[in-house]
């Protein structure tokens, strides 16, 4: 499959979750949603400017282009996994285990918060709480990484040749 009927079809196919797609029309949105990134990037500098205080500028088209591709980038990745053999909820793991740390994190912020109310020195507890926090975000840091590279291991998968619970392969 080629570059622009990759785009075709990835957009025919905004919200569809079952099925297959093969390695080839994955990537070339993939790469297609990149340049876009780029284009609407200098093209927000150039229209909307940077603000002077902090030098950023405003991602006014990149923002959309971005909310308008989520679904299809996600039913595209969810449909590349079906084609090799593996549940399309995969996909969510890294957004899940980067939800639970955030969860974690306020999780104990709340309860060092609380126990700080209950010690005479509360300079006490900042020892402990600064170790926790650190080598949880540690270990979460590197679970995320291992999740990240092992998605992208599944997502540059060869195709099942043959027929898999998800449908028949990709031409």
């Amino acid at each position: 499959m080629g570059f622009i009927q990759a785009i075709k079809v990835c957009l025919s196919k905004y919200v569809v979750f079952s099925g297959r797609a093969a390695r080839s029309e994955y990537w070339w949105f993939v790469l297609f949603v990149i340049l876009t990134n780029i284009v609407l990037a200098f093209l927000d500098a150039a229209i909307f400017g940077a603000n002077p205080e902090t030098g950023e500028s405003t991602n006014v088209l990149n923002s959309l282009f971005q909310l308008a591709v989520l679904l299809p980038m996600l039913a595209a990745g969810w449909r590349r996994l079906h084609d090799t053999g593996r549940p399309g909820w995969y996909l969510l793991l890294p957004m899940a285990l980067g939800v639970a740390t955030m969860v974690m994190l306020l999780s104990g912020v709340a309860v060092f918060s609380v126990l700080e109310g209950g010690v005479d020195d509360p300079e006490t507890l900042r020892g402990p709480a600064a170790f926790l926090g650190v080598t949880g975000m540690i270990v979460m840091w590197v679970l995320q990484l291992v999740l990240s590279v092992m998605m992208i291991w599944w997502l540059s998968r060869p195709s099942q040749e043959e027929t898999n619970e998800y449908g028949p392969p990709v031409a």
